[in-house]
């Protein structure tokens, strides 16, 4: 399946300049190794220059760039499921009425249009641009700042804690971006007759609750995210690492741009099916909750129960297995066109081999 998603891959934008060199006479040759930069008379190059960062690993302009890559990844990528978005929310909070995912779309088409599928598109793109700038520039931060903590040796025997970690930490604070946009597109998708633009629902919740009304879903939030995020970042990083090591037939450097992006997409997609599993009942409460005024989290578990936990869970896996697998793949673009730093799967010290080899 890789080697022909690789035959594709070969033509992308994204691959190296270097990595292709036609000479007058002679079929292309690929090659690896460097090549000389200076013009050869008979030869014909696409570019001259070769591929360098734009900036240190590990640099603040480093952390900045991958918070745009995040803004992008996530902004763009949930305002483009918001049907899908929309329809799950309400087979989440309205059982009886949309019956299913199909059933959802239909109903909700038959009573609003086509246009009623797209309600929430506004706060669902500002409030996740919010939470993806902090979700991947803290994430990259927290990974550095705990992996100097640990020291290199413990950076890699404990990567997948390392992980979960910093992912964990960087979500926190993503989640106080995302809590009162993601609050106003509950109301604005599941409460007939609130209201029809972020515009309006922000006074009008403001007036019922006050700023409660923005916050009384940042824990169950932290509940759904947290481990959404911790498995989506810690599943992804051990995926490609696993991908790279027993499917890919051939080394990551020698991959070209566009190859390395399809494995991103991959480890992305698997990624995603197990976060939506592992985040599915705290959304459902997320939902409820706000679509109901005065409700606690407790009390919409209790009423939902652990079956009605569970509502809505095929869509949901559809949604978010396509989204973590496009959001991987933008933010690693991203990276890719801004010249940004990606270090290769981590590899063991050479201190931690000399110490296993004398054991």
């Amino acid at each position: 399946m890789f080697s022909s998603f690789f035959e594709t891959a070969k033509n992308s934008p994204f691959r190296s300049p270097l990595g292709r060199v036609q000479c007058e006479g002679a079929p292309a040759v690929t090659c690896s190794q460097d090549l000389e930069l200076e013009p050869v008379h008979g030869r014909q190059i696409s570019a001259a220059a070769a591929t360098v960062d734009s900036c240190e690993f590990g640099s603040n302009k480093y952390f900045a760039l991958c918070g745009i890559g995040g803004i992008l990844s996530c902004g763009t990528t949930h305002t483009f499921v918001v049907p899908l978005d929309l329809v799950k929310c309400r087979l989440q909070v309205d059982q009886a009425k949309y019956k299913n995912l199909f059933h959802g779309f239909k109903v909700t088409v038959a009573e609003e249009g086509a246009r009623g599928l797209a309600k929430g598109w506004f706060p669902t793109l500002l409030g996740y641009s919010a939470q993806g700038l902090c979700k991947f520039g803290l994430y990259e931060l927290f990974k550095v700042k705990y992996a100097n903590l640990l020291g290199e040796e413990n950076s890699y025997l404990y990567r997948t804690s390392l992980y979960l970690a910093a992912s964990a930490s960087a979500e926190f604070f993503a989640d106080i971006a995302l809590s009162p946009f993601e609050a106003a597109k509950v109301k604005i998708q599941t409460v007939p007759g609130f209201a029809s633009t972020f515009r309006e629902a922000v006074p009008k919740m403001l007036k019922d609750e006050g700023i409660n009304a923005f916050y009384k879903g940042l824990v169950p939030l932290w509940m759904r995210q947290i481990p959404y995020t911790m498995m989506k970042f810690a599943c992804f990083e051990r995926t490609v690492e696993l991908l790279y090591k027993y499917v890919v037939p051939k080394p990551r450097v020698e991959c070209s741009k566009g190859e390395q992006l399809v494995v991103t997409f991959a480890a992305g997609y698997i990624a995603g099916v197990f976060c939506a599993i592992v985040s599915h009942p705290a959304d459902v409460v997320v939902s409820k909750l706000n679509q109901t005024k005065g409700a606690s989290a407790v009390s919409v578990a209790k009423s939902l129960g652990f079956s009605g936990m569970w509502n809505g869970l095929t869509p949901r896996i559809i949604m978010i297995g396509t989204l973590t697998a496009l959001q991987w793949f933008i933010y690693d673009g991203v990276k890719v066109a801004l010249g940004i730093p990606r270090p290769p799967p981590p590899e063991m010290p050479a201190s931690l081999k000399a110490k296993l080899e004398k054991q």
